[in-house]
């Protein structure tokens, strides 16, 4: 104890010289891949033009990567080796995976999540390990949340959680994005019906059981067909993408028939710019029905059983979409989502209502929240942020809890 008191000591000092110094607050992001910087990317976005904030970026996993993680940022970024940032001070580690790295000076931790299709249950939705050592955990939704406290990864009383939502999708809600813009820039014809197809990554996913055919049985049908793979999906490990270079497979197939496969890491222009989505088990699944558009679900059972996914995240799949299982099922379940393309919305809108808390807004909440952290006042702005958002009282906690 009197060790720790002593560090605390040794490095409350080393912040109060460090911004006599600088001045400036010390932002670290650190990545495992291009989508972790996608999720990030709006909080980054709202805060780069604050005089008062520098920001830093790291690949401690793959630091030769680094570049390529962090390439899709029209920004000149300063990125550094993990070595670097273990001997600098930060202000703030910000990351949307369970990345821990070692930082003798001390920083206040912050975790996002980056998906809510609760793939990996036992890390990501119900930890089997603890999480209490974050200094700020930004949840997306309550029922999240409250499945931290029930597996006891964090205590009802927790001053780390925050219901912040999911800053990666206000876009999807706030109309800064629009399907024509989108099509006419890959290079296909808004007037042609666009399918989206967004398999998860594995080797147990639907892209290696029948993603070729698919994609081809969709262009014959005379859909433009825009193929969104998973950051994993593109990394040739078997346990990533079964071993196969997908690019390479899928890209003649696409051209014959003026598809386009997605080139960037956030899949929400993508989706935006499709009439439907076909996935298999996804978090942009759950992320289309935000644009109350028509769902349809690749029936995967050995991808359930071997990525830990929970029975209700099942089932709020399946109630939100048309389930198929084979590619003759997919062009019918296409051709009857187009048809009848309302069918299903009142259960679309009731399951992001649970997913997905207050979406629009949740930029501007995690805004806040960093501000608060890094101990400065926001700058001036026009825009408001909702009440609702927390800290949460040790009541509401209770009150989240046993919903």
């Amino acid at each position: 104890m009197i060790l720790g008191k002593a560090a605390q000591l040794v490095r409350n000092a080393d912040k109060q010289l460090s911004r006599k110094l600088d001045g400036r607050r010390r932002i670290l992001i650190n990545a495992r891949t291009a989508m972790n910087f996608a999720v990030v990317s709006p909080i980054y976005k709202a805060l780069r033009n604050d005089p008062r904030i520098s920001f830093w970026f790291t690949a401690s996993e793959q630091p030769a990567r680094a570049e390529q993680i962090y390439s899709e940022s029209r920004d000149k970024l300063d990125v550094i080796s993990p070595k670097r940032a273990a001997l600098n001070r930060f202000d703030a580690y910000l990351v949307a995976d369970v990345l821990w790295m070692i930082l003798p000076r001390g920083v206040p931790r912050v975790m996002m999540f980056h998906g809510v299709a609760g793939k990996y249950s036992h890390i990501y939705d119900s930890p089997e390990h603890t999480m209490r050592a974050w200094d700020r955990l930004f949840f997306i939704n309550r029922r999240r949340l409250r499945n931290f406290m029930v597996s006891g990864a964090i205590s009802e009383s927790s001053t780390a959680a925050r219901l912040v939502g999911y800053p990666k999708i206000d876009c999807l809600v706030d109309g800064s994005l629009r399907r024509n813009d989108i099509l006419k820039s890959i290079g296909i014809d808004p007037a042609k019906r666009t399918v989206m197809y967004a398999p998860t990554w594995s080797p147990y996913s639907s892209l290696n059981a029948m993603g070729e055919e698919l994609v081809r049985a969709l262009g014959d049908a005379g859909y433009a067909v825009i193929v969104k793979l998973h950051d994993r999906s593109r990394d040739p490990q078997y346990i990533h993408s079964g071993g196969i270079d997908w690019i390479s497979r899928l890209e003649p197939i696409l051209r014959k028939n003026g598809g386009c496969l997605a080139e960037g890491s956030d899949a929400s222009p993508y989706m935006v710019a499709s009439d439907v989505l076909i996935t298999d088990h996804s978090s942009v699944g759950f992320e289309y029905l935000l644009l109350d558009r028509p769902l349809i679900r690749i029936d995967m059972p050995d991808l359930i059983a071997r990525t830990n996914i929970p029975a209700d995240y099942v089932r709020m799949m399946t109630d939100a979409s048309a389930t198929i299982r084979t590619c003759r099922d997919a062009t019918s379940a296409v051709e009857q989502a187009f048809s009848d393309p309302d069918r299903l919305s009142a259960v679309r809108k009731d399951i992001v209502n649970e997913l997905f808390y207050d979406p629009g807004n949740a930029t501007q909440r995690a805004v806040r929240e960093l501000y608060e952290l890094i101990e400065l006042d926001p700058l001036p702005s026009r825009q408001s942020i909702s009440d609702q958002s927390l800290p949460l009282s040790t009541t509401e906690r209770l009150t989240h809890l046993r919903r």
